[in-house]
This record gives structure tokens, sequence and C-alpha cells, in this order.
């Protein structure tokens, strides 16, 4: 079954922060873009180290590790030495609260 679950207040995230979130026993870092919130899971595809803490720059997340870099949009990988995309979920806001789809 999928379900939508609410995991924080729209306004508790400042634009350019992420948080990472428990989704059914997966970690899932929820960012703030420019005002639009995005998700995906708080792994690297490279080394299956965590990637959240790592620098975001625009809509790109750098592994903090080894410097692979992912679309924080589409989980798409932009640079090596990762080549597997990082999983997404579907984001919406309602009612203020930022959800995000649990669909696993």
């Amino acid at each position: 079954m999928t379900e939508w679950i609410d995991v924080i207040d729209q306004t508790a995230l400042a634009e350019g922060e992420n948080i990472v979130i428990d989704v059914d026993g997966t970690d899932v870092a929820i960012f703030n873009i420019a005002g639009e919130f995005y998700a995906i899971e708080d792994v690297c595809t490279h080394d299956g180290a965590e990637i959240a803490s790592g620098e975001l720059e625009g809509d790109e997340i750098i592994c903090p590790r080894h410097g692979a870099r992912f679309c924080v949009k589409t989980g798409a990988v932009k640079c090596a030495p990762a080549y597997e995309a990082i999983a997404t979920f579907p984001v919406r806001v309602e009612q203020g609260k930022v959800q995000v789809k649990d669909y696993r």
C-alpha cells in the first residue's frame, strides 16, 4: 500500500537545507531548493555511505566521501565515481506539511 507521510512543517526547512527522516525503515533526505521540496534516499550508490551531509550546489548533492554528484530533483548521477542513480520519493505540500509518498 502506498501512502503519504507527514515529515515536517513546510516552514521548518530553510532554503538550501535538508533533513534526514526515517520512512518505513529507509533514511530519506528531504531538501528545500528554491522553495521546492525534493526527497532522495540518503545513500550514495557508489559505496553505500550517507550523502545528506555533503555539500549542496544548486540542485546537486556532492558525496562527502568520494565526490560523486547526484541531482537532488531526479536522483541522476552527475559525476563519477557513482554510476547508479539514487532512489527518489514523490513529495508534496498539503496544509502546510511536507509529505513523502512511501511506495515500498
